[in-house]
C-alpha cells in the first residue's frame, strides 16, 4: 500500500502540512503550486493512484472548495480501489467509516448551495461589427446582446483589417 500525501497550501495552515503527512508515513508527497483552484497536481494523484493506495491530506479543505467536491474525489478514489484518510479530523473512505463519511457528506451538499456558475453570453464578432454599421455605439450594442461593453470593443478591435472606427 502507497500512501501519498497530498497538500495545497493555504493562508490557514499554521504548521507546516508536509511534516505532518511524513510524521503519517507518507511515502510521496505531492504539494499543489500556482493556481490552487486548478488542483493540477490533485488530478495527476488521481491518473496514477492505484489498488489500495491511500491519498492522505491534512484536512478535507486541501481537497475541494465545495462538499460535492470532495465526494467526486472519494468516488473517483474508489474506482481505482484506494482510499482517502485526513488527518485533521481523523477521517477514511475506507470501511464502516467510510460509509458514514459519504452520508454525512451528502447530507451537506443536499443542502449546500450550489456552485455559481456564470454563463457568458457569447456575441458573434459579426453581429457586433453589423450593429456597428447599422449605426449602433458599442454601448447599445452591449445592450442589445446582453454582453459587456468590454466585450464589444474587444471584439471590435480584434477584427482583422478592419480598425474600429468608434
Amino acid at each position: 500500500m502507497l500512501r501519498i500525501g497530498y497538500v495545497r497550501p493555504s493562508a490557514a495552515d499554521e504548521a507546516d502540512p508536509a511534516a505532518v503527512l511524513r510524521a503519517h508515513d507518507c511515502q510521496v508527497i505531492r504539494t499543489e503550486e500556482g493556481d490552487a483552484d486548478a488542483q493540477v497536481v490533485l488530478a495527476s494523484i488521481l491518473e496514477f493512484i492505484g489498488q489500495g493506495d491511500q491519498l492522505v491530506a491534512p484536512n478535507l479543505q486541501h481537497l475541494g472548495r465545495s462538499t460535492r467536491a470532495i465526494l467526486e474525489l472519494i468516488a473517483r478514489l474508489e474506482q481505482r480501489g484506494a482510499s482517502l484518510l485526513t488527518i485533521d479530523p481523523p477521517l477514511s473512505s475506507a470501511g464502516a467509516g467510510g460509509r458514514q463519511l459519504r452520508a454525512v457528506l451528502e447530507a451537506v451538499a443536499a443542502v449546500e448551495p450550489a456552485e455559481a456558475t456564470r454563463r457568458r453570453s457569447r456575441a458573434p464578432a459579426h453581429e457586433i461589427r453589423a450593429l456597428q454599421r447599422a449605426g449602433m455605439g458599442p454601448v447599445e450594442i452591449a445592450r442589445k446582446l446582453g454582453v459587456s461593453r468590454m466585450t464589444v470593443w474587444r471584439k471590435l478591435k480584434a477584427v482583422p483589417g478592419d480598425p474600429c472606427a468608434c
